[in-house]
This record gives structure tokens, sequence and C-alpha cells, in this order.
């Protein structure tokens, strides 16, 4: 177990450390296995872009390509191929912690092809194939929270499958994705499945709130005030209508049966501004249940000089509400925002699924 003394604090209050990246890399040199035993990382998330920098370095991924060629795959089975080994393999590395917290850690996510982000049924049918082709108990597939995936996010947790619930921005939004889930899960039972199984989170994107707010106060009269306020007061407001929607009536009958609730997870926690600590992210959104999910850069900053003070979440929707309401006083559109950082955010992972589409193309072109 871990040494240091700022990640067991971090993980003693309540916070599992996740690391927000994966590689073959990392799976073949054993630095996940490291990050485990010796940093307090119990879990993995992926996406697009982070494979996209995993494939572009070739070499680790050469030999498999190379075989796949030989046997005259085209370039979205390789790209399935490749992201489906590292994921099944990261799930294996962290079995023991999925066993040892009861389901609870130990997820390694992978998401859908996010050029299905706007298609229901697209996005359905390829979760439930991730689901199958990885096969492994401790997969988390990751859908956005698009208005499109709020139904896709219900009918797959009905079958069975875990959930990461990607790219949400607004507490409104979030809302809508912790009903999802509850329908999903009363769906799952009645369907006939151990609902105590099914695991999920719902990722709530942080420091991308801030970039664009501050970037909409430059100039404005007051504004100042305000910078680098938005995205912890947002945050810590989701947290207010999780505590809420998780001692309703309706998720004390889910939980009676078995149902692990949908934990929040802070995502987007490395810090973009350098005037901002670059653990601010971690330091003040510790709340017990949470999951924040790390780049390496921000894990190791948490680890050397992190100021991890206990709870700060909780208590604070009030004051929190006071910086919305401060932010919109001084002509910041929120729902705008909100509808503009989702809309990047798709536009970002389909651009970078673009990128590995070519990488594995090239690849492809040279094995042959």
């Amino acid at each position: 177990m871990t040494t240091n003394l700022n990640l067991r604090a971090l993980s003693e209050a309540g916070v599992s450390i996740w690391l927000d990246d994966l590689s073959r890399q990392r799976i073949s040199s054993g630095n996940l296995a490291q990050l485990i035993s010796e940093q307090a990382v119990v879990g993995v998330t992926s996406n697009p872009t982070i494979f996209a920098n995993a494939l572009s370095n070739a070499a680790d991924y050469d030999e498999k390509v190379r075989e796949l060629a030989a046997r005259g795959a085209g370039v979205d089975q390789v790209v399935r191929e490749l992201t489906t080994a590292d994921v099944r393999d990261a799930a294996d590395i962290f079995r023991n912690v999925y066993e040892s917290t009861g389901g609870v850690d130990g997820r390694v996510s992978l998401e859908v092809d996010p050029r299905l982000a706007h298609d229901t049924e697209r996005t359905v049918a390829e979760a439930l194939d991730l689901w199958k082709t990885v096969d492994r108990p401790n997969l988390m597939v990751k859908i956005p929270a698009t208005v499109e995936g709020l139904p896709a996010i219900t009918r797959v947790l009905a079958e069975g499958v875990s959930v990461n619930v990607t790219l949400i921005f607004s507490v409104q939004r979030y809302r809508d994705v912790m009903d999802a889930f509850l329908a999903g899960l009363e769906q799952a039972r009645a369907n006939g499945h151990d609902i105590s199984r099914i695991s999920s989170v719902a990722s709530f994107f942080v420091s991308r709130v801030d970039t664009e707010i501050d970037k909409r106060l430059d100039g404005i009269a007051g504004g100042e005030k305000l910078r680098g306020k938005a995205a912890i007061a947002n945050a810590r407001l989701a947290y207010a209508a999780y505590q809420e929607v998780f001692s309703t009536e309706r998720w004390k009958a889910l939980e009676a049966a078995g149902a692990k609730p949908q934990r929040p997870l802070w995502a987007s926690t490395g810090v973009k501004d350098p005037s901002y600590s670059d653990t601010r992210y971690v330091d003040e959104l510790v709340a017990p249940n949470t999951v924040n999910t790390m780049p390496e850069a921000t894990l190791q900053a948490t680890a050397d000089h992190a100021n991890i003070r206990g709870d700060l979440v909780s208590g604070t929707a009030a004051a929190s509400q006071q910086v919305l309401d401060e932010l919109v006083a001084v002509g910041i559109d929120l729902d705008d925002v909100f509808a503009v950082l989702e809309r990047e955010g798709v536009e970002k992972f389909e651009k970078s699924w673009s990128q590995l589409l070519q990488t594995v193309g090239e690849q492809l072109a040279q094995a042959r």
C-alpha cells in the first residue's frame, strides 16, 4: 500500500484515485501495477485522445499490427483489437482491487466510438459489443451524457452492463444522468440481473468549465474577482444534487436490493491555467464516495504537495450557488457555456478518433 501521506489522506477521505491514462507501455513495463502498489491508484479511465496518444508510439503495437495486417484486418478492426486488448489487460491488473473493494473500485473504462455520441441505437449496440469483447467484470463502458446518450445509458445498464457516463458539464444534465441511472437499475432488476454487480460513475468535468468562463470574464467589469471560481462551485453543486438524489425513497428501494450508488467522478482535473495551483481540483473537491481521475502529472503533483484538508464539499451548496448567480449577474450565459463545452468535448474526441484511425492506417500500410 502507498506510503505517500497525501494520497493516503485523499483515499481515507473517501476519494478513489483513478489514473486518467492507459497505454500498452504502462501495462508491459509494470508501471500500472506499481501505481496500484505505491500511489493508491485504484482504477483507470481512457478516452479517444488517450488512445490516440498511446498508439502514436507505434513500437509498442508493432507486433500486433503486423499480425492483424497478415490476417487482412481493416483499420476499424485493428483499432478495436488494440484498444480492447489494452483494457482487458489493465482490467486483469486491477482484478485484485476490484475483488477486495467488492466491485466498487478496480474499474477500467473504455469509451464507445465518439462518432456515435448523437445516435442512441448505435451507442447501445456498440456498448454491449464492447462489454462482450472485453469480457471482464470490472470493465466500465463510457457513454457521453448527450441528449441521445441518456436513453442509451438506461438501456445499457438494464442489460447488466456497468457504465461510466462522461462529458457532464451542468448540474441539470447531471440530474438527467442520475435519473437515467436509476431507471436503468430498475429495469435491470426487472430483467433479473443481480444489480449488486452493476457499477456506475458520473464523470463531471471540472477544469474546462473554468477555462471557458474565465475566457468570457476577460474585459467584464468586476469579472476578475470571479475568475477560477466557477468550476469548483459547479462541481460542489453537483455533489449536493448527488446527496439529494441518493437519499430519496426511489434510491433506497434499489439500495435495499443491493444496488451501489452512482458515484460522482471529477474528470478534467488537470489544471489548464498556470496561475492556479496544479492540485486545486483535487484539494477543493474532497468529498466522501467520489472518484478523482487524474492525469499522471496531477497525480504526482498531488503526491508531492497537495493540501488535503478533508471534506470541503458537503454543506457548500448555498455558497456555490451564489458564485453561479454572480456569474449570471455579470453577463455570463451558463446554459451557453455548458452547451459549448459539450459540443467541443464531443468534437475533440471525434478528432482524436480520426487521428487514431489515421495512425493505425499508416501502421497497417507499413506492416503490409
